[in-house]
């Protein structure tokens, strides 16, 4: 058998490891989904028709359309630190030290966290989608070429939100200070464009909200689900990305191959 089949081989039973434990314990998932459809419901139904007036008017309706691209990529951040979690959970509780002494590939590991990871989040995405449908989301002008590019992005930066995830909780002494250290990746959203438009931000403000991951991702969202102009932030969106995922697999990488634990 070659190389590449015995990796693919044990990352696939790293990967069904790994669904098989979040199946048996959801209660973390579960907690962590709750945060955006919890704030999905808040802005929409408390706050909605307040905050319709930041970006033009148009009701509650129109901010359901404007909040739902932000919720959606604040949905992936959430279900990452549950993936922090994990990682730390068995760096700490000696099953990555066994794995070692086995005759597994050594990067089927932390790959097998990184798939299960992006399953869950894009499974957590159609959720709080379906959510949103529910409450009158509606995105009648794109097209099923968008929807896929929409779906495209979201899974591209559920890939890049693991891969860093996965570094936090390889380098966090236990559980907790993993869902802390990963604490930004909910933070982020917050102060973006998620909730209101950079422009209505403070003039201090706005640098912050511009020049970070999540606000071209959310724009991004916006112009392929509601048709506003991407200009771009298509571009930036895609090299956050990529970025993300290079600073992640390398941070992850080599603090699995020194790491004693």
């Amino acid at each position: 058998m070659s190389s590449l089949s015995l990796a693919v081989r044990d990352s696939t039973t790293m990967l069904r490891r790994n669904l098989l434990h979040a199946r048996r314990y959801p209660s973390l998932t579960l907690n962590l989904l709750l945060t955006p459809i919890m704030l999905l419901l808040l802005f929409v139904y408390i706050f909605g028709g307040a905050m319709s007036a930041g970006i033009g008017g148009g009701g509650r309706s129109a901010y359901i359309a404007y909040l739902v691209p932000g919720l959606l990529l604040m949905t992936i951040g959430s279900t990452t630190i549950g993936t922090a979690v994990s990682v730390s959970t068995d760096m700490n509780e000696g099953i990555i030290a066994r794995f070692r002494t086995m005759a597994i590939h050594r990067g089927s590991v932390l790959i097998g966290h990184v798939i299960g990871s992006v399953i869950q989040s894009v499974a957590s995405v159609i959720l709080v989608g379906a959510v949103a449908l529910a409450i009158g989301f509606r995105s009648t002008d794109a097209t099923p070429l968008e929807w896929l590019a929409a779906l495209a992005l979201l899974t591209l930066f559920a890939l890049a939100l693991t891969w860093i995830a996965v570094a936090m909780g390889m380098v966090s002494p236990n559980a907790e200070a993993a869902s802390n250290n990963a604490m930004p990746l909910i933070v982020l959203p917050l102060i973006s464009s998620a909730f209101v438009p950079i422009e209505a931000m403070p003039g201090w403000f706005q640098p912050i909200a511009q020049y970070q991951p999540f606000t071209p991702a959310i724009e991004t969202l916006r112009g392929l689900l509601l048709g506003s102009e991407i200009g771009h932030n298509g571009w930036l969106a895609i090299a956050w990305c990529l970025a993300l995922t290079a600073l992640g697999y390398l941070w992850s990488a080599s603090t699995f191959n020194r790491d004693p634990r």
